[in-house]
């Protein structure tokens, strides 16, 4: 049986940028995860927040639906336990999953006109 995924993924870089938006289009700035869950069973996830200079927040817990994808916004705290970030606070995430999952997180910067987007996959072991 092949391995899909892996139980517990990291996301180091996890910076909330400016939440502004540019003028005249659709853009926001934010930061996502998406979780994929191509198992025949839903995936129980535990995410943690690590910060600089506080105690982390732990045990959050999320769902993704078997054979779905999960996206969470990290601006808005309903989809993270009710855990409201400070916007351009530097931040790392861990999530530990009873099955195997992928994680791939993705940050919309509108700090310019240009703009910016990076979409990079979470540290897997």
């Amino acid at each position: 049986m092949r391995k899909e995924g892996a139980k517990n993924w990291y996301i180091v870089d996890g910076y909330l940028p400016y939440k502004g938006k540019v003028e005249g289009d659709i853009f926001e700035g934010h930061e996502a995860v998406m979780i994929l869950n191509c198992q025949n069973e839903d995936a129980e996830i535990f995410m943690d927040i690590y910060y600089e200079d506080r105690d982390p927040d732990e045990n959050i817990r999320i769902t993704a639906q078997a054979k779905r994808v999960k996206c969470i916004r990290m601006d808005h705290p309903d989809e993270i336990g009710g855990i409201r970030l400070e916007r351009q606070l530097q931040y790392s995430l861990r999530f530990r999953s009873n099955i195997e999952v992928i994680i791939q997180y993705g940050r919309m910067d509108i700090a310019q006109p240009n703009l910016a987007y990076i979409g990079m996959m979470g540290y897997s072991e």
